[in-house]
């Protein structure tokens, strides 16, 4: 029985490394793809990703000249620079991904969903037949409304879901953003580009407590279960070229599916 259960082990040791190896190769392959992709579109990248790993490491270099251990200061240069050059590539990538959605139905939830920090993002909270959507933020600010579309049609998708909220989340701070690609300053709700949704919605006052944002977004969420809003809005931005009238029927059957 021991030796059976010793080869069963063995066996599911075995499958787990192959499995690791697996993923490891898969993830690198991912990483390649997009440097590849990366360095085709984004002619500044490789010469900005090795310039950085080879100034850093040149600079560190010479200071280490002053006291004799330029040896070990080239070497940590090195792991510096390459450190820094992966934060390089990391927001050359996000921009790469900010300039190919911006415009699209479903940028602004795409961005939202790349918030850290205990916020909680609900997707097409209201939407209307032109893809045009308010999407649902809640953090320490209070609640965000966030609308993407053309601004004439998003504001009373904005406003309707204001009322609806205000009146179960008492005197919880509301605010209101409209997601464009050319902002008007003096517009009201304020508008603001794609690139700085994310950035925009940190400027926000702290006005409730974290252990309050659970409790609020499960409340928020009862009250859409309650008055029947089903999101329709594709899962992250539609691919280039869609037509709205395709994402529309694609949203009728899904509603009739329902």
């Amino acid at each position: 029985m021991a030796s059976g259960d010793s080869k069963k082990s063995k066996e599911q040791k075995k499958a787990e490394r192959q499995a690791k190896r697996a993923q490891g190769k898969q993830t690198r392959g991912q990483f390649w793809q997009v440097v590849k992709m990366l360095a085709k579109e984004d002619k500044l990248f490789l010469p900005g990703f090795i310039g950085i790993i080879i100034g850093t490491a040149v600079i560190a270099f010479l200071i280490g000249l002053i006291w004799g251990g330029q040896w070990w200061m080239l070497f940590l240069g090195l792991l510096v620079g390459i450190l820094l050059g992966m934060m390089f590539f990391s927001r050359r990538v996000q921009g790469l991904m900010y300039k190919r959605y911006e415009g699209q139905p479903g940028a602004a939830a795409w961005t939202l969903d790349q918030l850290r920090g205990g916020w909680r993002v609900t997707q097409s909270v209201a939407i209307n037949t032109h893809f045009d959507a308010v999407h649902r933020v809640v953090g320490r600010p209070g609640i965000v409304l966030v609308g993407e579309g053309e601004a004439h049609r998003v504001r009373p998708l904005l406003n309707q879901e204001k009322k609806k909220i205000a009146r179960v989340v008492g005197e919880t701070p509301i605010y209101e953003l409209i997601v464009v690609d050319e902002p008007d300053s003096d517009a009201k709700p304020e508008q603001i580009v794609l690139p700085k949704l994310n950035r925009r919605l940190s400027k926000y006052p702290m006005n409730i407590e974290r252990s309050k944002i659970d409790a609020l977004d499960t409340r928020l969420t009862a009250l859409n279960a309650k008055t029947g809003m089903a999101s329709q809005m594709p899962k992250g931005p539609a691919p280039q070229g869609a037509k709205v009238r395709n994402l529309n029927r694609t949203a009728r059957r899904r509603g009739a599916q329902k």
